[in-house]
């Protein structure tokens, strides 16, 4: 069953997705699907490729932007700043549980100036906490905006 939280009128997050779930998503009008999750994280789940060919197949936009535990880098910021602007409409990311894909859009939108005090209520709203990244909101948009 699909588990879509949306954080604002054009993102949403959801934990793994299946290939079966594309035409839901497109039917819920998303238009794009970015997928935060590195293959072969966890034994079966499905594969980028096949998400890909499903999310096609269902006329959506599919981008690949996978945060490992390593964590989150600037060239996965821009990449996700990119796919959402890129997308015209409402952008769906998964990962595991919904999370990284949280933190990863919050830490893009700080870095393009958005204030994190917004951002972390749009996230808690979701279901998200923000607070362990807090620090990281306010160094990217050039100190504590409250």
């Amino acid at each position: 069953m699909l588990d879509i939280r949306s954080v604002n009128d054009r993102f949403a997050v959801a934990p793994q997705i299946a290939p079966g779930d594309l035409p839901a998503i497109a039917a819920a009008g998303y238009v794009a699907v970015i997928n935060n999750r590195p293959d072969d994280e966890e034994a079966g789940q499905p594969a980028s490729a096949a998400i890909r060919v499903a999310a096609e197949a269902a006329g959506l936009g599919y981008v690949e932007v996978p945060v490992t535990h390593a964590g989150f880098s600037h060239p996965q910021l821009d990449a996700m700043a990119n796919a959402l602007t890129a997308a015209d409409g409402p952008v769906l990311a998964f990962c595991r549980s919904g999370t990284r894909s949280c933190n990863l859009w919050a830490l893009a939108a700080a870095k393009a100036g958005r204030a994190p005090h917004l951002l972390v209520a749009q996230a808690a709203a979701a279901g998200y906490d923000l607070s362990g990244i807090r620090p990281t909101l306010d160094l990217l948009v050039g100190g504590d905006t409250a």
